[in-house]
């Protein structure tokens, strides 16, 4: 993931701050010392288990929440650090797609006005006739027509509100787009298109995206590169293809065996690495490494430190017993 690295993360971190029962606060480590790179026409995944953290490292990016710790490098600027005008210009370039998609459109407003606000903010030197004309041909691009135009968001499915809010954040031709869950609101039959357009896209704009899902199946067909999270941490970035066929993580591995395959026959052939036990809470993680309390290999070195990540030749892991290749 060296090569032509648009977005260079290293050491994020994301704490909030609970209130207690009794009075006071506590401290949620959300994300914890996660480093990577996302790259100029491919896409990163995350994966993970609810609560691990994905949405966390979306909002901080974005700075939707404030960073606790770490560096975002982007354009020569760290953008945990922006503020003010610098921070509202590089906006424009990370954009977001939801996943409520008619969560995240604004219902007193038309198509034309959802798609062309993002114009009215960072190119205030186009007319209302160039604007709209900016805003029909990425309507054009996402599979909209000039008739969707004056209509508001209630009147168009699931999968055409997607495409709008699609729309609206490549309106500004941004760098890095951050899919957060895009396909989990929406039906199996649309899935497939949505994720069939984001990837027309990602060609023609050259997009960087970092694509958010607990789908496998929707990570392998979208995603480059794979990281996957649990608890806050990083347990391992590879390949999409590296990380399918020879996962080097337990926790990788239990994840990618719990996916359903559709031949009987081979589901019963197959050996699963059930994962024992809930998530557990962020509020009190287990020492050392903190998948340790459901890994079937963890063992008295895993609950006394912390596994450092290491390079190994399918990309990075962070495990004192990794699995073999």
């Amino acid at each position: 993931m060296s090569e032509a690295l648009v977005l260079d993360v290293r050491n994020l971190a994301v704490h909030y701050r609970i209130a207690r029962p009794g009075g006071g606060q506590t401290l949620l480590r959300a994300v914890e010392d996660a480093s990577f790179g996302v790259r100029r026409g491919q896409t990163l995944g995350i994966v993970g288990e609810s609560g691990s953290g994905k949405s966390s490292i979306a909002r901080a990016l974005l700075r939707l929440v404030p960073a606790a710790g770490g560096t975002a490098r982007f354009r020569d600027a760290d953008l945990l650090a922006l503020q003010g005008e610098a921070l509202r210009a590089a906006r424009r370039h990370v954009q977001m797609i939801f996943q409520d998609p008619l969560a995240s459109l604004d219902p007193r407003m038309t198509v034309e006005d959802i798609i062309g606000e993002p114009l009215r903010v960072y190119a205030r030197g186009l007319s209302r006739t160039q604007r709209r004309a900016e805003v029909l041909a990425m309507m054009q691009r996402v599979g909209l027509a000039a008739e969707h135009l004056p209509r508001f968001p209630h009147e168009f499915s699931g999968g055409q509100a997607q495409r709008i809010g699609i729309a609206r954040a490549l309106i500004v031709k941004p760098d890095v787009v951050v899919c957060d869950e895009p396909l989990s609101a929406l039906d199996v039959s649309i899935k497939s298109q949505i994720s069939n357009l984001l990837k027309d896209l990602q060609q023609q704009l050259g997009l960087a995206l970092l694509f958010i899902s607990h789908d496998l199946a929707a990570v392998r067909f979208s995603c480059d590169d794979v990281l996957v999270l649990y608890l806050g941490r990083v347990m391992e970035i590879a390949s999409r293809d590296a990380l399918f066929a020879r996962p080097r993580h337990p926790y990788s591995r239990a994840l990618l065996q719990a996916v359903p395959i559709p031949d009987p026959v081979a589901a019963r052939a197959r050996r699963a690495t059930v994962l024992q036990g809930e998530l557990p809470s962020p509020l009190t993680p287990p020492s050392g490494c903190v998948f340790r309390t459901r890994c079937p290999l963890a063992d008295e070195l895993c609950a006394r430190q912390a596994p450092p990540a290491q390079r190994t030749e399918t990309g990075v892991v962070a495990c004192h017993r990794p699995l073999e290749s």
